[in-house]
């Protein structure tokens, strides 16, 4: 047994010892996940063959861009893989959130890039690898990388239309949420950011894809809300053209998929004749006190028991199984307006697991990263033990209802899944306990 004296080690040694229906490589990546990662110098110095970060909605960073004394949000990659070490890891997919305060470390040892706790190895690390298209022209004259982003190991093009929330211009943004504010410091650091992508854009880079790529097999068509209206048209037609445009000119050629808000029964069946198989109407956090306090623009425009009718309702449209509404896991637990108790918690959002599941739908959750220029501010994110009781939650309400494994994911599995934010889809399929 690998033993510590460090609190952070202790911790993670705690819940892999409690938590033994769980796989180890799960439980890792939730820790590094709610604390970030820190760089060596000696581990940023790789200058080519890896993506860097494109920040292709939020930072998902636990500290500003003018904290990184060494230029991490340009050198850092996008996502990590780790393997072996001392826990004899499979492959694990994780995506970097920057931290240089984060007690794990990529650094170099002995030659090797790797993942450190500690005195513990936890595994050979590898960066994200630049898919070919990136390596193209420029999109009137910006990198292909900023107008079509890949995640999840080059299995997600990511397009955010929309790079700005106007929930943010009456101050009712989710709580959680650095969208806007995010867009400011990357223009400010002089990142070519911008704020609503063409269409011709966007096609342009998709052909590039198209041509050049053999990885991807997904699309996510998202951005911030629109409120009153975006340049004359509302949500719903704003988001509408781009999914009627990528559908007529590359007809099945990536699963599609949109997250926008909570539309109505009627605006859900435009959607999905506009070609869009995946629906994605993220519901953030259950309970209408608790969705009121970190959604206040959505509870006042939508209102909670109507977004969830209408998540339902989208089931009549996509089928229940491509309705797949994601929830920030670990905010209900932030220390303004959550709940003070992990059991308390869990037992929320497990009320919304299974209202949602029993129906065939099934939520995913990203992991809550407390990033400083959102609303909630800098804290601490929930605790392990919180993540682990969630996996389980999320793990056995999955099971009982005998759930497919959610499309547009890729493989699920421990050694197989790319979903980069959560462990949701690592613990698919693991039966089980650990010696």
């Amino acid at each position: 047994m690998i033993t510590t004296n460090s609190t952070f080690s202790e911790t993670l040694l705690k819940n892999i010892e409690e938590f033994r229906n769980l796989p180890v490589e799960a439980i890792i990546k939730q820790d590094v996940l709610r604390r970030g990662l820190n760089f060596s110098e000696d581990a940023l110095k790789i200058v080519s063959g890896y993506k860097p970060k494109d920040y292709f909605i939020f930072t998902f960073d636990l500290v500003e861009l003018k904290e990184m004394k060494n230029q991490e949000n340009l050198k850092a990659p996008e996502e990590i893989r780790i393997k072996n070490g001392d826990f004899r890891l499979l492959p694990t997919t994780i995506s970097v959130r920057i931290n240089p305060e984060s007690p794990y470390l990529v650094t170099l040892c002995e030659g090797k890039i790797t993942l450190t706790l500690d005195k513990m190895n936890l595994g050979e690390v590898e960066y994200h690898p630049v898919p070919d298209y990136y390596r193209h022209e420029k999109i009137n004259g910006k990198p292909i990388g900023e107008i079509c982003p890949v995640i999840e190991w080059g299995y997600l093009l990511y397009l955010t239309a929309y790079r700005m929330c106007q929930y943010f211009d009456g101050k009712e943004q989710c709580q959680f949420c650095d969208l806007n504010t995010n867009f400011i410091q990357q223009r400010k650091a002089g990142r070519t950011y911008t704020g609503i992508k063409s269409i011709e854009e966007i096609l342009e880079a998709l052909n590039y894809v198209n041509e050049f790529d053999t990885t991807a097999k997904a699309y996510t068509l998202t951005g911030g809300s629109v409120v009153t209206d975006l340049q004359g048209e509302s949500e719903v037609d704003f988001y509408l053209k781009y999914a009627e445009a990528i559908n007529n000119k590359f007809p099945n050629r990536w699963i599609s998929k949109a997250v926008v808000q909570a539309w109505t029964f009627e605006d859900c069946q435009k959607l999905k004749n506009a070609g869009v198989e995946i629906y994605h109407p993220n519901y953030e956090v259950w309970g209408k006190e608790m969705f009121a306090k970190i959604c206040p623009g959505k509870e006042r425009l939508i209102g909670f028991e109507n977004w969830i009718e209408r998540v339902v309702r989208a089931s009549e449209v996509f089928g229940a199984e491509n309705v797949i509404p994601n929830f920030v896991g670990g905010v209900e637990m932030n220390k303004q307006t959550g709940f003070q108790n992990i059991d308390e918690a869990i037992s929320s959002t497990t009320e919304g697991l299974e209202f949602f599941m029993s129906k065939g739908i099934v939520p995913r959750f990203t992991t809550w990263c407390p990033e400083p220029l959102a609303a909630l501010g800098h804290q601490e994110s929930a605790p392990l033990e919180y993540f682990c009781k969630l996996l389980l939650a999320w793990k056995n309400t999955f099971e009982k209802y005998k759930l497919p494994s959610p499309k547009g994911y890729g493989e699920a599995g421990i050694g197989k899944a790319v979903f980069s934010v959560s462990a949701f889809m690592d613990v698919i399929g693991f039966k089980e306990i650990r010696n």
